[in-house]
């Protein structure tokens, strides 16, 4: 043989080699991390009994799960100094008395664990109205889908970021946000994309509207990201808290509103 025809065959072997070495299982090491706090809630302009949650994260190959964390001090104070302290209610879901946040108002929340003491604060911004609920038709690949829409009026000349919780049939089902940078000043008719095409008469879809600070809009992009909303999931990664001393989670002072819509 000829070397170029040697060469060749060489080649087409080393090709297939590497084909064949593609198809070895490999083991992934998933390290154990060393477990951080997580911090989940926040409190609204409703005169309610406002809550927090506090747990630890768990290795990754830990079966899905709560992981509660007991005896934490949870208290939530204003710009005035008032303070209001938490009860544990349950293992690591804490309540505070009745009572009603203000717009424009800053509110902090510490959380004390193990001698450590995390911080997170939130502004409640003014409050939007939610004024209804539309339907909207798209088709996406020749196939018509159902999607309902929240309408309301942006104020003009004022940064708002806004968050939507959608709940059909009693199950809340999506959880997004947005901002009005395009929408600033203008009436918004912002669609939901879950899709609706299996309601029957008699059952429910409430969109709830929370008006959020700019960091709350961070956490929650950010989350909605690693998920895939709005396109192609990014590299994994955990969304930035507003809590210092390296606690994940998110503490949301928001103002609210809500409708409900019963199909006929």
């Amino acid at each position: 043989m000829k070397k170029r025809d040697i060469l060749g065959v060489l080649g087409v072997l080393a090709v297939l080699f590497v084909l064949a070495g593609c198809e070895k299982v490999i083991n992934l090491k998933l390290d154990n991390a060393a477990p951080q706090l997580v911090i989940y809630g926040g409190l609204s302009d409703k005169v309610e009994n406002h809550l927090i949650m506090v747990s630890k994260t768990y290795d990754f190959t830990d079966p899905n799960r709560f992981n509660s964390v007991s005896g934490a001090k949870v208290i939530v104070r204003n710009e005035e100094g008032t303070t209001m302290e938490y009860v544990e209610v349950s293992k690591g879901v804490y309540q505070s008395p009745k009572f009603r946040g203000q717009s424009g108002k800053k509110y902090t929340l510490d959380v004390t664990y193990e001698g450590k003491i995390y911080t997170a604060s939130s502004t409640m911004p003014v409050k939007v109205p939610l004024d209804s609920l539309t339907f909207k038709d798209f088709s996406f690949f020749g196939e018509k889908n159902t999607y309902v829409a929240a309408n309301y009026n942006d104020p003009k000349d004022i940064q708002n970021q806004y968050r939507y919780i959608l709940t059909v049939k009693g199950k809340i089902e999506e959880d997004a946000v947005s901002e009005d940078r395009f929408d600033d000043g203008n009436k918004a008719a912002n669609v939901i994309f879950y899709d609706l095409n299996d309601l029957v008469r008699g059952d429910t879809i409430e969109v709830e509207f929370q008006c959020i600070d700019r960091n709350v809009y961070k956490y929650f992009y950010s989350l909605g990201q690693n998920s895939g909303a709005g396109g192609p999931p990014v590299a994994p990664a955990n969304p930035p808290s507003n809590f210092n001393n390296k606690a994940l989670g998110v503490f949301n002072a928001y103002s609210t509103s809500k409708k409900t819509v019963v199909i006929k």
